[in-house]
Order: structure tokens, then sequence, then C-alpha cells
């Protein structure tokens, strides 16, 4: 097993109490790492669905300059606007900046965006399965101490 510094452990020469301990540190790592995947993949679905939109206005030649739409302000509160640009998108890149973009270019955005977060995904659960099997290793040493010592005990 390794721990943060990349250094290995010996398991065998750690107390049950000391294993204890790592497990749930890791325990801790891994509800943060799994946090972390679902906001992952909870974005990676956002930007999906923008790719969708984008693709769905490309295919849609009902809306036109001058259009009446809705803008969404929030997921459930929405304004009337006016369509200024046919031709164009206002682009969330992210921390609050907004930037206009053609279509075309809003879309190659939305996708390098869909394909880096599917890159950060991957790598993220290939972290979250070799500390789930360290959890692994670490319970079964565990199970053998814990075992070992019912079996040094002596009857009362």
């Amino acid at each position: 097993m390794a721990n943060s510094s990349s250094e290995s452990i010996n398991l065998d020469s750690l107390s049950a109490p000391q294993l204890s301990q790592v497990k749930k540190q890791l325990d801790e790592e891994l509800e943060h790492l799994t946090s972390s995947f679902a906001q992952l993949h909870a974005a990676q679905s956002r930007f999906r669905e923008c790719l969708r939109c984008l693709q769905d206005k490309n295919k849609s030649a009902v809306l036109r300059e001058n259009s009446s739409i809705l803008v969404p302000l929030t997921n459930s509160l929405y304004v009337p606007g006016t369509l200024s640009s046919a031709f164009h998108v206002i682009v969330d890149i992210g921390t609050g900046f907004y930037v206009e973009k053609e279509l075309k270019s809003a879309a190659d955005f939305y996708e390098s965006k869909v394909g880096e977060l599917g890159g950060n995904i991957r790598d993220l659960e290939a972290i979250v399965q070799g500390k789930t099997n360290n959890v692994r290793v670490i319970e079964e040493v565990l199970r053998q101490k814990m075992a070992i010592t019912a079996h040094q005990t002596p009857p009362p």
C-alpha cells in the first residue's frame, strides 16, 4: 500500500488501531474523490447539453434575428428576450466570465470541454479504483490481525 508521499508501508508492521486509522483516512479520501467524480460527471453532462442545444439550433431555421426567446437566469427562472444574432451565442467560459462566440467556435469549445472532462474522469476513476483496492487490502490485514488476536486471548 502507498501513502500520499508514495512510500511503501508494510501493513504487517502496523497495529490494529493504526490499520483502523489508515483505513479511516482512506475512506475519507474515497468519499471526497467519489464526490469529485460525481461533480465531474455533472459538469460533463451540462457541457453535453450545451453542445446538444447548439446542434439543435443549427438544425432549426425557426430562430432568426429579433425572434422572441426565453433567457434562462437560473434552472427554473426565465425572462423574455429578443435574439440579437442568429449566428452568435454567449458562452460561459468559467468563473462568471462570458464570451460571445460563433456557433462553430462555441461547439468546438464545448466538445473540447467534454473531452477534457472525460480524460479527468478516467484519471480519477483509476485513482478511486487504486484507493478502493488499498482499502480492501487493509481490511483483509486487519481481519487477519483480529483473528490472530482472538485465538491468542486465553479463555476466562
